[in-house]
Formats: structure tokens, sequence, C-alpha cells
């Protein structure tokens, strides 16, 4: 490349840059005037831009704008009226008892939408998108309910959770046989067969399950009944139903015993409002048909 004075260029009569590649001058074309226009609007629209809508960071903060516009202040009103919206339509359960919910089909079609709602947002990535539950938390759809599954039950649960911070939570504890050394190895692993045989599967070959079945009814029938139906009143599964929260395999049971499980459910009333609540217990009371 080389670089010549300025010359006009013979066959277009536009002038040049000076510039030379290989024979070939470039030519000095401006820029349409509407193009130049345009970026200049874009320029004087930036800076109004700033000055009307919060831009400038500061040291801690940022410069609110003429307009004092923020999306999360847009966000923050459409909330506001999204729940002003959702209260009003749901006036009547606020007042309302759960009998009275249930018994006033409009009520329940209401409390139905706004807990299933509510399940969506706090609920499913534990129990699932339609209350089926997974691998260590309860499938709300069996109609087998630790604490009970009538609808003042299922309230209480859900206001006060399992085992969490809240003076009225659920609270039940089932021991670390294994692990405390109040069973041996080889008695895990009989009872838990035993257990086994209560929901009608078969128990491993050359385990002594009478053996088992005596060390349940001195270990384990406090709580589970001697029969393995379980007490609502303590939150002990009844082990009859074939619906087993952790599995049923004899690892999963065996590891059930030796170690105990006793997961936690958040109290829901410290963090959603009483009309929440309420269509909560109305909307899992229907996913299970509770007792």
């Amino acid at each position: 490349m080389s670089t010549d004075p300025v010359q006009v260029d013979r066959i277009s009569g536009q002038t040049t840059t000076g510039h030379e590649w290989d024979g070939i001058r470039e030519l000095n074309t401006p820029l349409p005037r509407w193009w130049l226009w345009l970026f200049y609007l874009t320029i004087a629209f930036s800076f109004a831009y700033w000055i009307v809508y919060p831009a400038w960071p500061l040291a801690s903060s940022y410069t609110a704008g003429l307009f004092g516009y923020t999306n999360r202040g847009r966000v923050a009103e459409e909330l506001a009226a999204g729940q002003a919206a959702r209260m009003q339509a749901a006036a009547g359960l606020e007042t309302a008892t759960l009998a009275q919910i249930a018994a006033d089909p409009k009520l329940t079609e209401i409390a139905l939408a706004e807990g299933k709602a509510a399940f969506g947002d706090n609920c499913t990535p534990c129990h699932g998108s339609g209350g089926q539950g997974q691998r260590g938390y309860p499938n709300l759809t069996a109609g087998r309910w630790l604490w009970g599954g009538t609808l003042d039950q299922i309230h209480g649960t859900i206001t006060h959770g399992i085992r969490a911070d809240d003076p009225d939570t659920r609270a039940s504890a089932m021991p670390s046989f294994g692990k405390d050394g109040i069973l041996k190895p080889e008695e895990v692993r009989e009872v838990a067969n035993y257990v086994r045989t209560l929901g009608g599967l078969e128990p491993e070959q050359g385990v002594d399950v009478a053996a088992g079945k005596k060390i349940f009814a001195d270990n384990c029938s406090a709580c589970h009944g001697e029969d393995g139906k379980g007490n609502i009143d303590m939150g002990a599964p009844n082990l009859t139903t074939k619906v087993w929260q952790y599995g049923s395999d004899i690892s999963d049971l065996i590891y059930t015993i030796t170690y105990a499980r006793n997961s936690v459910m958040p109290a829901w009333g410290k963090r959603l409002d009483p009309v929440t609540i309420k269509s909560l217990a109305v909307y899992v009371h229907s996913l299970g048909g509770g007792t």
C-alpha cells in the first residue's frame, strides 16, 4: 500500500483518500446523508435515555432517571396487582373454615385453583408436579398419610411442617437401630426381612424371619403397631401397604433400620399466607382422597 496526494478519479469524478493498493485507489465516498442523520439521532437518543431512565452507576447505587422507571419496580407493581386480584377472587376463603370450603362448590373450585398454583410454586420440587412423590418424598396420590389425611390434619402438616423449626411441628424420631448399637447387624437383617413380609414381599433365603418378628415386636411395634399398620399420631408408616417412601429392597430397609430416615418438611405457615395454606390443604386432600 502506498499513500499519494489526494486526487480526483477520472472515471467517477470522486476524490480519493490518497491510499492505493496494487494500483487501485480508494475513493473518498461520503456516507449517505440519511444514514448520517440516523446515526446522529441514535446518539441523541442515547443521551436522552441516560437522563430519563436509570443508567449512570454511582458508588453504591445508580441514577434513578427522570422517570424513575425500573424493570424491578414494574414487576413489583404487576405482582401486587396480581395479588390484589387473587385476594379479591379468594376473599371468601379467608373467613371460611375448611369444612365450609369443602361444602361450598364455588369456594372449593377457587381453593383448588389457588392450591394447584401454590403447589406448583412450592411443592413440586419434592413431591412432583402431580404429587406422585419420589424417593424420600411422600406420594400424595396414594391415599396413605403418615400424619393423617383429613383436611384438618393435612392443614396442620402444611402449616407446621415435619421436624421443622416450629413449636407445633410434627415431630417423631425413628432410632438408628444399627448405628447406635441397639441391634446387631444380623438382627437388623432379620427384622428387615420380616418387614418385607408385612408388605407381601418375599424375604431372603435362609434368614430367620421368626426371629425378625420377635425383634419387631420388641423394638418396632410401639410405633408401627403389632400388625405393622402404623400410627398417624406418631407419624409411623403403615408397613403393610406396599407404599415405600425409601424403597422396599432389602438393602433399602437395612439402611433405614440401621441409620433411620428422619427427613424434614418446612413449616409453610411461616412462608405462606393463611388463604394459600387453606387452598393447599384442599388441593392436596383432593390428590389422595384423604380420609
